[in-house]
């Protein structure tokens, strides 16, 4: 008998029904997809949030909304029986309706489907995601499969950071079992690792002077600066899986006067969560060469690592047997990218990322899904739905 058999979940009978699900599937992304949602429109952010929340209802899930003034509301919406004391945790379905694209880009980037893709802004990252969620939950009801709660938190500024939802992600992540991540497969991997992220802006006051007839009496500010983009750029420790990247830089007025001011945007990838401290206390400690220039050093790490760690690949050896009930060999990656998963792995909570979608482009023009592929990651990520195996964290 099929490991994914052992476990009592039946892998092909969900496969069987996703893919009847298939056409409604596409469509249940496309209705996403049309509610364009960038991350700085709470008025956008919100209207598909509201089309999500009716998803939910429709599936009988007890919907709760997070309001929040600066950002789209935070959809939380909870299924199946409730957890009650004693019983197994909840599973955290953990995922975001904000994009990176602004409002008409669905002119230059109409959702269709061509060539067996699903084409579109947000399509990958990560309304694909989302819809199969809803499916994976609508399929488990109805097969009365559904034996644990489930809770899916959906935000609406993951794009800029999460900087509202992070604590509404966190208390959520403490009540369960697991959290899986609804954003884009690495290929056709899941993710069960990936680096942390900080930012900082650098900003350097010098003395600005007639570069001709007072040249000695000016502090040039770009100068200054392009000492501490060398200083920096040299904290990078590939070995460590450790980053910093000055990605924009600006500054000085006209070429024929000693520049005041100039500034720098720095990026910062770490793969362990000790390198976090280190580097803010690196970027603290920065200090001019030139003493007639000041240095202001703003920002910090926005999250920390999700790390390899033992509940989550616990957490993708399930996965992998599962995934072989259905012929499939499922793999693992890292990635240097971050997510809202970096915040709840960092917590303890077993944590596995990439559970979406199939496809290319995130963030690109050439964003699209494979429509192939949906189906059979959406029983996947059913068949992890299913409450056998998984234990009570804690």
């Amino acid at each position: 008998m099929a490991e994914g058999v052992e476990m009592g979940v039946p892998m092909r009978a969900l496969l069987a029904g996703a893919r009847r699900k298939e056409t409604e599937l596409v469509v249940r992304v496309r209705r996403l997809v049309e509610a364009e949602s960038p991350s700085d429109d709470k008025a956008a952010v919100d209207a598909c949030v509201a089309l999500a929340a009716a998803e939910c209802r429709t599936l009988s899930g007890r919907v709760k909304l997070h309001r929040q003034r600066a950002f789209g509301d935070v959809l939380e919406a909870r299924f199946g029986p409730r957890s009650k004391a004693g019983a197994e945790k909840s599973v955290l379905l953990l995922g975001h309706l904000d994009t990176v694209w602004p409002l008409g880009t669905l002119k230059t980037m109409p959702c269709r489907v061509r060539d067996g893709r699903l084409w579109g802004p947000g399509t990958l990252d990560m309304k694909a995601g989302v819809a199969m969620a809803l499916t994976a939950v609508e399929m488990l009801t109805e097969a009365q499969l559904l034996e644990r709660e489930v809770v899916l938190l959906l935000n609406s500024e993951e794009e800029v950071g999460s900087p509202v939802s992070r604590p509404i992600t966190e208390r959520l992540a403490r009540e369960c079992a697991a959290v899986y991540v609804l954003e884009p497969a690495q290929g056709l991997a899941y993710k069960t690792a990936r680096k942390g992220t900080g930012n900082w802006r650098i900003d350097v006051k010098g003395v600005a002077a007639h570069a001709g007839v007072d040249f000695a009496k000016g502090a040039s500010a770009v100068r200054e600066l392009a000492r501490v983009v060398e200083t920096v750029s040299g904290w990078t420790d590939l070995k460590r899986g450790l980053t910093v990247s000055v990605g924009v830089v600006g500054g000085g007025t006209k070429s024929n006067v000693v520049p005041a001011e100039a500034w720098a945007e720095v990026d910062v990838r770490i793969a362990r969560k000790g390198d976090g401290a280190r580097m803010e206390r690196r970027f603290a400690g920065l200090k001019a060469r030139d003493k007639r220039c000041g240095l202001t050093v703003t920002g910090g790490i926005n999250r920390p690592p999700m790390e390899r760690t033992r509940g989550t690949v616990k957490l993708f050896e399930r996965a992998r047997a599962l995934a072989a009930d259905l012929g499939l060999a499922l793999e693992e990656a890292a990635t240097g990218g971050a997510s809202d998963g970096n915040f709840t792995s960092a917590m303890g909570v077993p944590t596995l990322d990439g559970m979406g979608a199939v496809g290319e482009g995130a963030h690109a023009s050439h964003e699209h899904v494979v429509v192939e592929h949906l189906a059979t990651r959406t029983a996947l990520l059913a068949g992890m739905l299913v409450g056998r195996g998984l234990g009570n964290r804690g």
